[in-house]
């Protein structure tokens, strides 16, 4: 497995990250003897770099995470992330930024994972009523007292990232990038470069759409929130289909599958562009993983591009927005 840097002076990790999220929740049931499983074998295929938060399943992805790395922890550059926290609702949520509770948090991620230290740590969404100096002025202490490792953020505007790298050294800036996402090419990533962040890319395969073996919408079990999500539902579903017809064109044409066709592209993208593709079966972690050996062609990338170019993709990222910043 190729390695990449997690920011200036960070650690190595793989080229190819594991996103642990639907081991717990999300997209229908899982198996957590499989997904323990699947974080074991990715360990085995150098897939270091493991990616969780605190509300992933109220807290169980976390201790599925900590069980699963147990004995291996050396192993192992582990991301989790706070700042979402869910309330008694059954899908109620509320943004908490605060300095005491960043601490808070923190003290419970450690206990849930069962390490010592976390190796990278995220605010998972900003909370817009706490200045972001503060923010990430109690992760710096968390950083001070050995807790965390390195620090970083999720779904910021290039502003925010600025005001939060000048108070301490941002490592990574976790956001959605796919062929099917790519807004934040104009100024974002521009912004992440210039400040020696790296950019770990989650939803690198657009929550499965671009591995072109989902069914219909309509056919997904209840507790699949992509049953109801923008860009799966209705027209816009049907139109982001025909594009993914075009791109398992291109892959059939490269020798690979249309979800190693997304992983490869994004790969292409700049050495400081990390995907962290989500899976919960031993099969897709196998196939995520082989994309990192997959080398396009000038002229492949250009036919991709012409097939699915920015902004072709159907359909709002999330049915809510609210809490992305622009």
């Amino acid at each position: 497995m190729n390695k990449r840097r997690l920011g200036q002076g960070g650690p190595e990790v793989s080229a190819i990250g594991l996103g642990c999220m639907g081991m717990s929740e999300f997209y229908g049931r899982a198996d957590e003897t499989e997904s323990i499983a699947v974080i074991h074998r990715a360990l085995d295929l150098g897939v270091n770099f493991l990616d969780t938060a605190d509300m992933y399943g109220r807290g169980h992805n976390e201790e599925l995470v900590g069980r699963a790395v147990s004995g291996r922890r050396d192993e192992v550059v582990l991301a989790t992330k706070f700042g979402i926290v869910r309330t008694d609702e059954e899908a109620g949520r509320r943004i908490d930024g605060s300095p005491e509770y960043v601490r808070r948090a923190a003290d419970a991620s450690l206990r849930r994972l069962g390490v010592d230290h976390i190796d990278l740590y995220y605010l998972h969404r900003r909370d817009t009523t706490v200045p972001i100096e503060e923010t990430v002025g109690a992760m710096a202490e968390l950083v001070a007292a050995g807790k965390v490792g390195r620090i970083g953020l999720s779904e910021v505007s290039a502003e925010t990232l600025r005001r939060a790298h000048a108070t301490h050294p941002i490592s990574a800036l976790q956001s959605e990038y796919s062929l099917f996402t790519r807004g934040l090419e104009e100024e974002i990533l521009p912004t992440a470069r210039e400040l020696g962040v790296a950019l770990v890319a989650y939803s690198p395969i657009s929550r499965g759409l671009l591995g072109g073996t989902l069914p219909p919408a309509e056919q997904l079990p209840e507790d699949d929130f992509r049953k109801h999500h923008p860009r799966f539902a209705g027209e816009n579903g049907a139109a982001n289909e025909a594009l993914v017809a075009e791109v398992r064109e291109i892959a059939d044409e490269v020798g690979c599958t249309p979800a190693q066709l997304a992983l490869a592209w994004l790969l292409t993208r700049g050495e400081d562009v990390i995907p962290i593709p989500g899976t919960k079966r031993l099969r897709y972690l196998e196939e995520n993983a082989a994309a990192a050996g997959i080398a396009l062609t000038p002229e492949q990338l250009a036919s991709l591009e012409a097939a699915v170019p920015a902004g072709a993709a159907r359909g709002d990222r999330y049915a809510d927005m609210s809490p992305v910043e622009k």
